[in-house]
């Protein structure tokens, strides 16, 4: 569905690359390729051996890097970073990569995902004497760095990451090298790939294909690569580690072109779809996806059922994010203007109209009405996962627990307030079985079951739970 409109967003992408003499415009491209986990903030940040430069803003990537900003970035390494504002706040301060600057170097932090005890860790280090700067909890991981007691690098990394609860996949560059490192549970997706004799790291392999890489594998939980001149290095800085990445990866945030842990993510939806299809099969005219991350399971869900998939529903690709406001109202009338109904397509006809999830319920109503209005007789809506009835965490900005449509209602009355004449739900263990029939296993369900993988921390939960 439309993220800015229905309040379900991810925190951000990452990108580096090291030893490639065009780093920052590769980097350019693949920020570009991961615009979709952040629109609200990007940068880069480069090595030329001997110092780190960057360049940021608050916008879009083709807004921030111009011709001028992308002539102060040469390097052969870079980092860069798409950011969405979550809990750490928006602001030009918090857009990332962090750049820091000691007397013993500088150091470059790009990190998707998002630190549970990142305000516990804010107290200690305040504490002790630590200024920060920003609002964001990636700053603690540098703090951390340079408190450490280790004289080497790779030391200082390894012993601050052990500190850090919740989702994070990092890239931490210096002078000389970069480091990447994913939190033990494997939260947040995270590949590494190469360009030549170059390494590449990404958010998505998406980014990959755009700047004519090749993937390489998946970055491992609890695992920290040190890319130099030397070569790449593996190490560990956590053997306990329990896989569970976020579903919302497979069913809404990742883009269709890219691979999680081997499997296609279009191939997954499209799956979804057929299951869907075998938990609740609806006798109807069309099948129709919401755009764009719910196209993939509609044509699933319509293969299965043998019903004509049809593009009943036209996004307006050209609309600007001037219409992104927190009022309901604006919310709303952001639905007429991303989204149109074809009515060639639905008048007369019983439309299944299939969507990835259901946060605040107002977008569906919307929807759903917009599809009457223009002649459906029938608007059967089917969701290729379960309900949404918990915050998540670790960098992905569901709201409130409050605002959840699904918290405190059942199916049958959050079908009476979309106006849809059916409402059904992939179930939990569907979606798993699904997903591990085609070859992955291990994952984040928390905000379907609130069975979270981390300790959640008091002042986080406090935080989830009372905004909005």
């Amino acid at each position: 569905m439309l993220a800015e409109i229905k309040g379900l967003n991810e925190e951000c992408g990452i990108f580096g690359v090291f030893g490639h003499p065009d780093a920052a415009q590769l980097t350019y491209y693949g920020l570009h390729a991961l615009q979709h986990r952040g629109q609200e903030g990007t940068g880069i940040v480069v090595s030329d051996g001997k110092k780190l430069t960057g360049v940021k803003g608050e916008g879009l990537v083709t807004e921030i890097f111009t011709a001028d900003a992308m002539s102060k970035l040469t390097g052969s390494a870079a980092v860069g970073h798409v950011r969405y504002a979550t809990a750490g706040g928006g602001g030009y301060e918090n857009v990332q990569p962090l750049l820091f600057h000691s007397q013993t170097g500088s150091l470059a932090l790009a990190h998707n995902g998002n630190l549970v005890n990142a305000n516990s860790l804010k107290h200690q280090l305040e504490a002790q004497g630590s200024i920060f700067q920003t609002s964001s909890d990636t700053e603690v991981l540098a703090h951390l760095i340079r408190r450490s007691g280790f004289h080497q690098m790779k030391e200082q990394v390894k012993n601050a990451l052990t500190m850090l609860k919740g989702a994070y996949a990092y890239l931490i560059m210096t002078e000389t090298e970069l480091m990447v490192a994913l939190d033990p549970h494997g939260l947040r997706p995270l590949s590494l790939g190469c360009l030549g004799d170059a390494y590449v790291v990404a958010s998505e392999t998406c980014a990959f294909d755009v700047v004519g890489a090749e993937y390489i594998r998946d970055i491992m939980p609890g695992e920290l690569l040190i890319i130099n001149e030397n070569g790449l290095t593996s190490e560990r800085f956590s053997l306990s580690t329990t896989k569970a990445i976020c579903m919302m990866e497979y069913v809404y945030f990742s883009r269709p072109d890219s691979n999680i842990q081997g499997v296609n993510v279009h191939t997954a939806r499209k799956n979804l779809g057929k299951r869907l299809a075998m938990e609740a099969p609806i006798d109807a005219d069309v099948v129709t996806g919401v755009p764009d991350s719910s196209i993939s399971a509609a044509i699933g869900y319509a293969e299965a059922m043998g019903i004509p998939y049809e593009m009943g529903l036209v996004k307006n690709k050209y609309v600007g994010r001037t219409f992104i406001q927190p009022s309901q109202s604006l919310r709303e009338q952001g639905v007429k203007m991303k989204l149109s109904p074809v009515r060639g397509v639905v008048e007369g006809k019983r439309v299944i109209m299939v969507d990835d999830s259901i946060v605040r319920g107002t977008t569906s109503r919307r929807i759903v009405s917009m599809l009457k209005d223009a002649g459906a007789t029938e608007v059967h809506v089917v969701i290729s996962s379960p309900p949404i009835k918990n915050p998540c965490f670790y960098g992905i900005d569901t709201s409130s627990k409050e605002e959840l449509i699904a918290s405190d209602k059942s199916v049958e009355e959050i079908r009476q307030l979309i106006g849809a004449d059916s409402l059904t739900f992939l179930s939990e263990d569907g979606m798993v079985k699904t997903l591990s029939q085609l070859g992955t296993n291990g994952f984040c369900l928390g905000c379907f079951n609130g069975n979270y993988p981390t300790e959640i921390y008091p002042d986080t939960l406090q935080y989830y739970y009372q905004k909005g």
